[in-house]
C-alpha cells in the first residue's frame, strides 16, 4: 500500500509499505536503517547534514502543495531529522512536512544534539521503518 498516491495516475507517489521489489535483506536494511549509511559520503562532501529534513525525491517534489515546498529550501537535508525521531513513517505527510518546517525554523545545536541521542533509541525500536 502506498503512503500516497497520484489521484490522476494512482502511481505511488512516497514509500509503498510491503513493496514485494524489496529482498529480505533489503527489508533488514531498511528496518535497521543501514540503507541510510551511504548517505554519510554526502555528508562529508558538504551535500548534507548529519540532521535535517530528508532530500525529496524530484516526483514527489511535483506533488507538493505550495506550503510543503518551504521544507526543501530553508535547510540543509539531514540523514536524520525530527519527523524521524518523532514517528518516523507512522506519521502522515502533512505532519512530517510540519515537523520539518518547525526544525528548520526552530534550529538550534541543542535540538541537533537532542535528534542525534534520540535517532538511535528510533531505529533500535523500529517503529515506522518499512
Amino acid at each position: 500500500e502506498a503512503e500516497g498516491v497520484d489521484g490522476a495516475s494512482q502511481k505511488p507517489v512516497y514509500k509503498i509499505t510491503n513493496d514485494k521489489r524489496v529482498t529480505p535483506i533489503g527489508e533488514l536494511l531498511r528496518k535497521t536503517s543501514l540503507d541510510e549509511l551511504p548517505q554519510f559520503i554526502n555528508v562529508l562532501l558538504g551535500d548534507m547534514s548529519l540532521v535535517g529534513p530528508r532530500p525529496p525525491i524530484p516526483y514527489e517534489v511535483q506533488n507538493y502543495d505550495i506550503w510543503h515546498r518551504c521544507r526543501v529550501v530553508e535547510v540543509k537535508p539531514g540523514i536524520t531529522g525530527l519527523w524521524q525521531v518523532m514517528g518516523r513513517s507512522t506519521t502522515s505527510f502533512d505532519e512530517m512536512v510540519r515537523l520539518d518546517i518547525k526544525y528548520s525554523r526552530e534550529w538550534s545545536i541543542w535540538l541537533d544534539l537532542k535528534i542525534i541521542v534520540m535517532t538511535p533509541w528510533s531505529v533500535i525500536k523500529g517503529k515506522g521503518a518499512y
